[in-house]
């Protein structure tokens, strides 16, 4: 994918970086501070969820990076990784992010996740729990789904699901307006920046594999992974976590919000009532100052 004269570069400022894992190339940002304006903060791991890219954290990378490090992944089959004409699962997505923050030798991590990303950034913390230092979270899930949204259901039917959303890209299409509940739409360049890397066929090939891994009974492996997860949630509930939650989201709805604060009771929640499921594009402003303000206490331990 070129990104020569494209109306959506200026908005992604940052240098490439490729990790081989063993699915293939992935790619990921990592932007750095001035030594100088480091104090010693700890880098932010940004795990963006599906349809979408490390190109989703774009506002909070180019914010934060003067003063912490700041890391995105795009998984395997998104964004300017390799696409891979293969499926990758759940536990894949964990394993490849665990490769990345072992290959970097990341301490002191916050997590900041979304969708898709919640569960696979807390798989991989988990399994590296001694790297993670707090949690930021939008709306996400890391536990077996109590429901299917019927818009998503109708993407899994039989050939024409994945006539819809591999072949004519319906569903990152359709996310550029039902992902929004404040916003009306996004700006032109955005929306292209979002839909770059799902290009062709095979490039959105793993919109599709996403759509398909929600699980919906405990045969499925995912829904075995996620119950991992779900049952590995209290032992972070020592952590310092934020929990930022777009209200009118259809698909992360607020019962996965109180899932998280019965398992992190001394979370900070903020309920934002006409938000939808794109929290930092809906709101960018407020989330921005929301993580800013959580961040801060950091400078005061």
């Amino acid at each position: 994918m070129s990104t020569d004269r494209s109306p959506w570069h200026p908005l992604y400022p940052f240098e490439s970086h490729w990790l081989d894992t063993s699915g293939g190339r992935m790619h990921y940002l990592d932007e750095r501070p001035d030594s100088s304006s480091h104090k010693g903060l700890g880098p932010l791991l940004f795990v963006h969820g599906n349809p979408s890219w490390s190109f989703h954290w774009r506002r909070m990378v180019k914010h934060f990076r003067a003063s912490r490090r700041c890391v995105a992944v795009d998984h395997l089959g998104c964004g300017l990784s390799d696409k891979p004409q293969r499926s990758f699962r759940l536990a894949d997505h964990r394993d490849h992010l665990i490769a990345l923050v072992d290959h970097l030798d990341l301490r002191d991590i916050t997590l900041v996740a979304q969708d898709w990303g919640g569960a696979i950034g807390l798989g991989a913390m988990l399994a590296r729990r001694d790297r993670l230092s707090r949690i930021v979270l939008f709306n996400t899930g890391a536990f077996p789904p109590s429901y299917i949204p019927w818009r998503i259901a109708a993407c899994r039917w039989p050939v024409v699901g994945r006539l819809a959303v591999q072949g004519g890209n319906l569903f990152a299409r359709a996310a550029m307006r039902m992902t929004l509940a404040q916003t009306a739409s996004l700006d032109p360049p955005v929306v292209a920046g979002c839909l770059a890397p799902s290009d062709s066929w095979a490039h959105r090939r793993q919109i599709y594999e996403f759509v398909a891994d929600i699980p919906r009974s405990p045969q499925h492996p995912t829904w075995q992974t996620l119950e991992g997860i779900e049952a590995g949630l209290p032992s972070l509930a020592d952590l310092p976590s934020l929990l930022v939650w777009g209200m009118r989201d259809w698909c992360f709805r607020p019962d996965c919000l109180e899932k998280f604060a019965r398992a992190w009771p001394q979370a900070e929640v903020h309920r934002l009532r006409d938000v939808g499921h794109w929290v930092v594009e809906d709101a960018p402003e407020e989330s921005l100052a929301l993580v800013e303000s959580f961040l801060a206490g950091d400078r005061s331990r």
